[in-house]
């Protein structure tokens, strides 16, 4: 059991309690390489990441305003949405690139992208940095795709903020995985032209 808990403990990091350093250069390679074994049927590679760091994250505070702005956030989210990229020395974007395949639907594809950016957020506890997954109205927000320079087929599966954990970390107590677990093994229609 011991070997789990490597996952049976793995928490965020709340983005503002996370600092420099971030991972190098070659630790961010590797971080990457690791979700490139996220299961993909047809090996369509339906993902790719972006990494922002140092000015560009002024320069990712700039899109997430001018896209609030255009959204009609009031002043506060603004301000809120201008601090963002800054609370962590590092972000991963991670992109689903979705192609029209009949043999492999879509939300396989979007799938496959989520467990990659699952395997970002444990590569980078591997190497004993801190991650948090967040997603948000940036997500799915036209303008800010466009000025990430994403095409018509992608979309942000996640913006991972990543850095050396500072402070004490708040664990949550999670459900027992027994809860929402059952044994199926009788149909529950057995005429199946209703």
């Amino acid at each position: 059991m011991h070997k789990l808990s490597f996952l049976i403990d793995h928490y965020s990091i709340p983005a503002k309690q996370l600092t420099e350093p971030a991972p190098t250069d070659a630790e961010l390679k590797s971080i990457l390489q690791a979700a490139m074994s996220a299961p993909d049927h047809g090996q369509l590679k339906p993902f790719r990441f972006l990494t922002i760091r140092g000015e560009a994250r002024h320069q990712l505070s700039t899109v997430f305003e001018n896209a609030a702005r255009l959204r009609g956030a009031d002043d506060a989210t603004i301000q809120k949405q201008l601090k963002k990229p800054l609370r962590a020395p590092l972000i991963i974007i991670v992109i689903a690139c979705i192609t029209d395949n009949p043999a492999i639907p879509q939300i396989e594809q979007l799938l496959s992208a989520g467990v990659a950016a699952q395997h970002v957020q444990l590569a980078c506890k591997t190497m004993g940095y801190g991650s948090i997954w967040v997603t948000g109205e940036n997500s799915y927000d036209l303008n800010v795709y466009e000025a990430l320079g994403l095409k018509v087929n992608e979309r942000v599966i996640g913006f991972i903020y990543t850095g050396t954990p500072i402070g004490n970390i708040n664990t949550k107590k999670r459900d027992d995985a027994e809860a929402i677990t059952s044994i199926w093994n009788t149909p529950y229609h057995t005429d199946f032209s209703i």
